[in-house]
């Protein structure tokens, strides 16, 4: 039985993973191919997600993750943000910008941790919690780019705030997280910054990884 059982919670995470990966819906046929299930084996399953809130159904059949997913994703938040910390206090010293981490919460990117220099005489002061549409923002914008397979960062100027100056990556590599990292500032930034902000994205990958 115990084995019975955790191969059923195997395959119920297989599922969740695959909603996931910023591809859309799928409708149970679909699912049943991609997952190399019978489809008598994947109703049991999402009846099973469905009555938790884990996953939910279109108009048209398709399933989609459900709300019950974000509950679990704000328990993460705090492990997120603990685990980003240390990265981001060097980013922002390297850079003397403020650093965050931006992670994607529907169609919003949400500010879960930020850290500001100390050696400046002035910097942006960005709340964590903040949030803002993904395609608005330099961080927001490289973790839509990370959903079109493309890994560099982004940079934009004034979307946010006026004057403000944007870089960002995306954290790549982990299908249960959507997120970038990225430092703003009213200044230039050195030339260095595109390869640290990068660098810095894929070490909080390795370090959550």
């Amino acid at each position: 039985m115990a084995a019975e059982s955790a191969q059923t919670l195997e395959r119920g995470l297989r599922l969740l993973r695959l909603l996931a990966d910023g591809k859309g819906g799928r409708t149970p046929t679909e699912l049943s191919a991609e997952l190399s299930l019978s489809r008598p084996v994947v109703y049991r399953l999402l009846t099973t997600l469905l009555n938790e809130g884990f996953v939910r159904r279109d108009a048209e059949g398709r399933v989609h993750l459900g709300f019950g997913v974000l509950v679990l994703a704000q328990a993460v938040q705090p492990l997120l943000r603990a685990a980003a910390l240390p990265t981001l206090r060097r980013l922002a010293e390297q850079v003397g910008a403020t650093a965050h981490l931006t992670v994607a919460e529907g169609d919003d990117g949400l500010a879960v941790a930020v850290v500001e220099p100390s050696w400046t005489d002035m910097h942006v002061a960005y709340r964590e919690g903040s949030r803002h549409p993904l395609a608005k923002g330099a961080a927001g914008q490289a973790i839509l780019a990370a959903r079109e397979g493309r890994a560099d960062y982004l940079v934009t100027e004034g979307q946010l705030q006026e004057g403000a100056r944007g870089m960002a990556a995306p954290v790549t590599g982990l299908p249960w997280l959507e997120a970038s990292v990225g430092v703003v500032t009213f200044g230039p930034l050195p030339p260095s910054t595109g390869a640290l902000v990068v660098e810095a994205a894929a070490g909080l990958a390795d370090a959550l990884g």
